[in-house]
Order: C-alpha cells, then sequence, then structure tokens
C-alpha cells in the first residue's frame, strides 16, 4: 500500500513562478555572456550559473515542500546541498553553450541532453535528501518521460536563449516573457512528472506528523531565490542599459569622429576637398607620375570680379553662386580628378593623367565655357568667368607648393589680360606674382597705419574764376619709396578689396579737412571725392557717406562724389537706385571721366546728377584736333540740356581755357590752374585765389 499526499498549491504557484522567473533571467544573463569578454565574461558566467542554479533548484525543493504527506519527513542537509551544486553547475554549462559563436543543431542537441540529464540528476538527488520512515519507489514509465521533458525542456530552452542573443531580439520582451512561460512551465512538468514517479510504501501507521512550518520554509526559499533571480535579473538590466549607452555612446563618437575627419579635409559650404586634402592627393600623383615616368597638370581657377557679386548682391547669394560653380567643375571632370576649394572664389582641379599641352588648353577652354554659362541664383540670372592658371609636372614643379604657386602666378598674368584667360605657366611669372604679393601686403600695412595723404587740385568757375570745390587725390606717402601716384597701388587695392577701407579713409579724411577750410573762412568750399567700382556697389555705402559727414560735422551740399559712366551702365537699375538714395541725403553726383564709355542717354538723363566731368583725353589737342573739339561742344551742349553743369579736366593752357570759354563750359581744373597740392599748400593757394563764399546757384541753401 501506498501513502498518497496532496499539493499545497499556493507553493506549487511559487515553484512555477520561480520557474519562469529563472528561465527570464537566464535569457538576461545569456545576452550579458554573449557580450562581453575576458574577465567580465567569467563574472557574468559565474553570478549568472549561481543566480539560473539557484532559481531551479529552488523551483524543486519549494515543489517537493508542495507535496504535504501524513509522516514526518526531513531533508539530509548534505544531498540537499548537493543537488543545490549540481543545479548550479548544470546552469553554467547551459550559459557556457549559449554563449558560444554558433551552436548547431548536433551541438544543440547534444547540449540539451547533457543539460536534461543534469536537471534529473539534481531533482532526483534532491528526492534522495529526503528522510522519512520508508523508501521511495519510482515509476520507470513516469521516470523516463520526466527526464524526456527536462532534455525537451533544456534543448528547447538553448535553442530560445540562442535566437535571442542579438540585441534587437533581446528588446522583444513579449517574446521574451513567452518563452520565459513556456521554458518555465517546461521545468515545472519535468519536476511534478518526477514527484508523480514516486510511490512512497506504507511501512508504518501514525497520525501526520507534517511539519506545519515546511510551508514557512518553502516562502523562505522561494522569497530568497526570487530575491537572488530579481537582483540578478536588475544587474543584467542595468548592466545591459549602460552597455546600450556606452555603445550608442561609443557609435555617436565614432559617427563625430568620422564628420570631424571629412570636414578637416573637406570645404564646409561646397563639400568639395579642401587644401589639406588637395595636398595628399597631388602627393599621390606626384608618386604615381615619378613611378611611370609621367605628368600632370595643376589648375588655378579664380572666379572674375567676385567680390563685387559678393558685395552688391550679398554673401548668401555669392554663397550659391560658389556652391553652383563647384557642381559644375565637378560635373565637367573625370571621377579620376579632383575638384578642390582653397579659399574665397579659388579653385584648384588636378588631372593625375598624362595629357600633352594641346589637351590641357582644350579641357582648360572647355571648363571656362561650363562655368560662363548664365546660372539662376535666388531668381536672377547671373553670369561669371573664371580666370584660369596651368601648371605642368615636372616642368613647373615637382611638390605640391611649387606647382600650386606656379599656377597661381600664370592665374593673375592671365587675369591681368582681362575676364575668362587661359595661361600656361612661365618662369618670368614669379618675379610679377612676387611683386603683387609684397604689393599688398605693403598695402594692408599702410591703410592699418595711415601712411596714405590726400592732394587736392582746385575747380574753377570759368565765368567768375572762383575756386568751386576741390577734387580729393589720394598718394601713398610709403616709408621707404616715398611718394607714391593712384596708378601705382589702385589697381592692386580694387583687385584685393582693399579699395573699401581705403576709400572709407578717404572719405572720412576728406571732410574732416574740408571742415577745417571752412573754419578757417571757406565756408562754401565744396570737397569731391572719386567712388571706385567696389566702394559704389558696396550695400553700406550711403550708411558710410552719412558717417563720415556726422564724424566730421560737413553739411551733405559740401559733398561731392565723382563716378564714371561705365559703372554706372554696368547695373543701371541698381545705379539708380544707389545714386536716388545718395542724393536724398544732399549729397551731390558727378559722372566722371565722361566720353570714354558706352553712355545710353535714355538711362543718364534719368539718374540725379549734378555734373559731367569731360575726360582729358578729349581736352589735350582741343585746340589742335577738330574732332576734339565737336566732342567737347557735344557733351557740353547735352549737359547743360540735362540740366547738369559741365567741367573740363586736364586743362593747361591758356588757348584751351579759352576755347571752353567760347563753348560755354561751366568749369576746369588742371595744371594751368594748379597742380594737385597737399593740405597746407593748398591752404595757401586758396588765400591767393577767389574762393567762392555765396553758394552756387544750383545748390539749395536751405
Amino acid at each position: 500500500m501506498n501513502v498518497s499526499g496532496s499539493y499545497n498549491l499556493w507553493l506549487v504557484s511559487l515553484s512555477v513562478f520561480i520557474a519562469v522567473t529563472a528561465a527570464y533571467t537566464s535569457f538576461s544573463f545569456a545576452s550579458r555572456i554573449t557580450s562581453t569578454s575576458g574577465k567580465v565574461r567569467l563574472l557574468w558566467l559565474g553570478g549568472g550559473a549561481v543566480a539560473m542554479g539557484a532559481g531551479i533548484w529552488s523551483m524543486h525543493f519549494i515543489g517537493m515542500l508542495a507535496y504535504r504527506m501524513s509522516f514526518p519527513v526531513h531533508y539530509d542537509v548534505r544531498i540537499t546541498v548537493l543537488s543545490l551544486l549540481m543545479a548550479i553547475l548544470v546552469s553554467g554549462f547551459a550559459l557556457r553553450m549559449t554563449s558560444l559563436p554558433r551552436i548547431g543543431p548536433a551541438s544543440l542537441l547534444v547540449a540539451g541532453t547533457l543539460m536534461g540529464l543534469g536537471i534529473g540528476a539534481m531533482h532526483y538527488t534532491g528526492m534522495m535528501a529526503m528522510k522519512m520512515p520508508m523508501s521511495i519507489r519510482y515509476d520507470p514509465f513516469l521516470v523516463f518521460l520526466s527526464i524526456l521533458i527536462a532534455v525537451s525542456a533544456s534543448t528547447a530552452a538553448l535553442w530560445v536563449v540562442s535566437t535571442l542573443r542579438s540585441d534587437k531580439a533581446i528588446a522583444d520582451l513579449p517574446k521574451k516573457f513567452l518563452s520565459a512561460l513556456i521554458m518555465g512551465a517546461a521545468i515545472s512538468g519535468m519536476h511534478y512528472t518526477g514527484m508523480a514517479a514516486a510511490r512512497f510504501p506504507l511501512k508504518m501507521s501514525g497520525t501526520s506528523l507534517q511539519n506545519s512550518s515546511d510551508a514557512w520554509l518553502a516562502v523562505t526559499i522561494g522569497l530568497a531565490s526570487f530575491m537572488i533571480l530579481a537582483i540578478g535579473l536588475i544587474l543584467s538590466l542595468v548592466d545591459s542599459h549602460l552597455a546600450t549607452r556606452t555603445a550608442g555612446l561609443v557609435g555617436s563618437l565614432k559617427a563625430a569622429n568620422e564628420k570631424l575627419h571629412y570636414l578637416a579635409l573637406h570645404d564646409g559650404l561646397t563639400r568639395l576637398p579642401n587644401r589639406t586634402l588637395l595636398e595628399d592627393r597631388v602627393d599621390q600623383a606626384v608618386r604615381h607620375a615619378r613611378s611611370g615616368d609621367g605628368t600632370f597638370s595643376v589648375f588655378f581657377l579664380d572666379v572674375d570680379r567676385f567680390k563685387p557679386i559678393n558685395d552688391s548682391l550679398g554673401h548668401s547669394t555669392g554663397d550659391k553662386v560658389l556652391q553652383q560653380m563647384a557642381s559644375r567643375l565637378s560635373a565637367a571632370v573625370g571621377p579620376e580628378d579632383t575638384v578642390a576649394r582653397i579659399g574665397g572664389d579659388e579653385f584648384v582641379i588636378v588631372f593625375p593623367e598624362k595629357k600633352d599641352p594641346g589637351k590641357v588648353h582644350e579641357i582648360a577652354r572647355r571648363i571656362r565655357d561650363c562655368v560662363a554659362e548664365s546660372m539662376e541664383v535666388d531668381g536672377q540670372s547671373l553670369s561669371v568667368t573664371t580666370s584660369i592658371g596651368i601648371s605642368l609636372f615636372p616642368h613647373d614643379g615637382t611638390t605640391f607648393r611649387t606647382l600650386l604657386a606656379n599656377a597661381d602666378s600664370a592665374m593673375y598674368y592671365a587675369k591681368s589680360k582681362g575676364p575668362g584667360q587661359i595661361q600656361f605657366y612661365s618662369g618670368e611669372m614669379n618675379d610679377s606674382a612676387a611683386l603683387r604679393i609684397e604689393m599688398e601686403n605693403d598695402l594692408r600695412r599702410g591703410i592699418e597705419k595711415e601712411e596714405f595723404v590726400l592732394y587736392y587740385q582746385p575747380k574753377v568757375s570759368l565765368a567768375t574764376g572762383e575756386v568751386e570745390s576741390v577734387e580729393a587725390l589720394v598718394r601713398w606717402n610709403h616709408p621707404e619709396k616715398g611718394i607714391l601716384p593712384p596708378h601705382y597701388f589702385i589697381p592692386r587695392a580694387e583687385e584685393t578689396g582693399l579699395i573699401i577701407p581705403l576709400g572709407r579713409w578717404i572719405m572720412d579724411r576728406a571732410c574732416r579737412e574740408a571742415v577745417i577750410w571752412h573754419q578757417a573762412g571757406f565756408p562754401r568750399l565744396r570737397v569731391a571725392v572719386n567712388l571706385s567700382a567696389l566702394q559704389f556697389i558696396n550695400q553700406d555705402l550711403v550708411r558710410e557717406i552719412l558717417t563720415a559727414l556726422e564724424r566730421s560735422g560737413l553739411s551733405p551740399e559740401c559733398l561731392e562724389l565723382e563716378i564714371t559712366e561705365s559703372l554706372l551702365m554696368q547695373d543701371p537699375d541698381a545705379a539708380m537706385r544707389t545714386l536716388s538714395g545718395i542724393r536724398e541725403k544732399g549729397v551731390h553726383v558727378a559722372i566722371d571721366d565722361f566720353g570714354t564709355g558706352y553712355s545710353s542717354f535714355s538711362y543718364l538723363k534719368k539718374f540725379p546728377l549734378d555734373r559731367l566731368k569731360i575726360d582729358r583725353s578729349f581736352i589735350t589737342d582741343i585746340c589742335d584736333n577738330p574732332n576734339d573739339a565737336a566732342i567737347v561742344r557735344t557733351i557740353i551742349t547735352l549737359g547743360h540740356n540735362l540740366n547738369l553743369k559741365v567741367i573740363a579736366e586736364g586743362v593747361e593752357s591758356q588757348a584751351q581755357l579759352e576755347m571752353l570759354k567760347t563753348m560755354e563750359c561751366d568749369a576746369y581744373q588742371g595744371f594751368y590752374n594748379s597742380r594737385p597740392l597737399p593740405p597746407g599748400e593748398l591752404a595757401e593757394r586758396l588765400k591767393e585765389m577767389r574762393i567762392l563764399k555765396t553758394p552756387l546757384p544750383d545748390e539749395d541753401t536751405t
């Protein structure tokens, strides 16, 4: 006769809960083991084995405590501890298998079988620890079934864990929890099948001696196991979170480093290679050419008159022009060629393949024509040209610096011949390039140290002989070369854009010195200042004029600005807006060098102007050349019909002066009256001459 017993459903539920928790925790430990290495991996393997083994063992032990019988049951401590160690060992084996890089079907079956046998051994060893009045007998079929369940459950668990090893799968909580439920149910099924296999034959009778503290013992073991599993799970989740954050930070740092590396080698505006990457490409081309006794070419490109575009239309438009030019240059070359932007509006192209000079020149023409095609920028149609200088390896240099410098020299030589020119390098260009660099550096220093001075030439009324105004003419008081005339430095100042700060200084100084003459007794003396093209298209021109007037205290009607007609005709609509803004402030405007360029009279009559200045080239031969005389007479008539005063410049003789009087010219200036004088000498000269001290007929004195 066998003794029958019953299960405490609360403890059964607790055992199943522990089994599910142990399965869920094992998945988390498996992911940490596979994602770590070295000593950290061994720590996770050891800790995981203890936590998982304790959880499985607790499930079995609580399951045995849940079975209530009518006789006393005690447990052998040594055998119980042995079963616990077996559970830990089996768990360690399982976690070790799941941490392998790859588990094949055969390996999975062998590992599952060994793990199932280990769990079975742990279970039946735990049963051996029970001390009671009779010996336990087992149903062979149920024992076999329990082992089969253990093997099947272990194999399934190993397979599930292997499929959940990726970070994405581990993060799939529903799938992970469902797998834990299945695995926990399988472990519980194995245990309770094994318990069903046990037979307890009756050897003695008596009343129930079941210790009522067994339930408390089960609960205590369950809570302890659950806490171990919970702590292990929390540590695993925290470590996984930290690992994920670390991986994210590492990924972000890697991406940032890659971006920084890219930015360090590429231009931020056009995304083309910059000077650093260009140097590397040229060095590669040098090594390749030397190994094969070859040659290659370097193009240096500069956008012609880019600064006026930048200053008149704004830097945003200028940037878009450069971006479109970069796209055109990239599309015009092959994949093996390098297009780089090395600063401002300067581009360099390296053609590493060997080509004869005729082919190189043909490529340069194609690139020039490609750039010259009209482009749409912010709704405006713009056309730009580029000057191209070319150097060849090894004829023009064998290093990056030499090849680039010589291509740069060739480009400047091409630019000096006009826009859109192409020039191969020759040795004579180095001298002019060195002079340009020296001139630019001297100009910058001269502007900073105010080495410039203003000379003034009077403008005299032909009707009254009175001085109406004086024209400010800049000179450079060079510390080594002495007084230098404008033609020596003005072209370079315009080319480099230094004419903007220089023109600002001229405007400010002329206004200040005019005020000094007013205070000295010449209150109506007007000062005329020439504007360059870059100054005229400068968006801040009107503001700079007003600033100069405010600083000096000069009245606006005592300032006159001289502008060339060719400058007005470049963009008549923009010129109209600028001139209107200037005239609204009361400043006078004159057209300088009139007759030397192409003018549209339909536009000219609309411009808010005050005076026309006849270029000196027409005055020089006015007495001997009837054509020049006819041109001067026509200009004077035209000016008067447009209600403009006409001034002749370059008058050097009494005969010229008398002829201008007969043509009813309004005023003149030139060496016949006075050469340009520094401020001190001009003051003395003005004392000797009749100075206009009343308002001019065309001036508004209100």
